[in-house]
C-alpha cells in the first residue's frame, strides 16, 4: 500500500499562487506516476497533472498549461504542483494520486492510490 497526504490548499485572490505538495509512504517503489486531480462541486472529477517518476515525463490539462508546473523530489518520495496566474474557476479540492502502471495517466480510474483531497479557492 502506498499512503498519499497533501498539503498547500487555501484561500487565495485572483491571479495569486499555491504550491501544493504531495508526500508518499508505504511502498512507494511500486510507484511509477504521480499525478494530480481536481472537483469542484457538482462536477466530476478532472485530470490536472501528472509526472512519471523516471525520467520525469510531464503532461498537462489544457486548462492549466503555461500555469501550472508539476514536480517532483524522488529522494524526498514527494510531488509538487505550482499553480500560478490563478482563477476562480481553479477552485476545487485537488487530490494526489499514484499510478503503479504507466497507461491512461490522464483517466482517473488508472490510478491505484489517492490522497484525502485539499481545498484551493479562488476568489475573485
Amino acid at each position: 500500500q502506498v499512503q498519499l497526504v497533501e498539503s498547500g490548499g487555501g484561500l487565495v485572490q485572483t491571479g495569486g499562487s499555491l504550491r501544493l505538495s504531495c508526500a508518499a509512504s508505504g511502498r512507494t517503489f511500486s510507484m511509477r506516476a504521480m499525478g494530480w486531480f481536481r472537483q469542484a462541486p457538482g462536477k466530476e472529477r478532472d485530470f490536472v497533472a501528472r509526472i512519471t517518476l523516471s525520467p520525469g515525463r510531464t503532461d498537462y490539462a489544457d486548462s492549466v498549461k503555461g500555469r501550472f508546473t508539476i514536480s517532483r523530489d524522488n529522494a524526498k518520495n514527494t510531488v509538487y504542483l505550482q499553480m500560478n496566474s490563478l482563477k476562480p474557476e481553479d477552485t476545487a479540492v485537488y487530490y494526489c494520486a499514484a499510478q503503479r502502471g504507466l497507461g491512461g495517466g490522464n483517466s482517473d480510474r488508472s490510478y491505484d492510490y489517492w490522497g484525502q483531497g485539499t481545498q484551493v479557492t479562488v476568489s475573485s
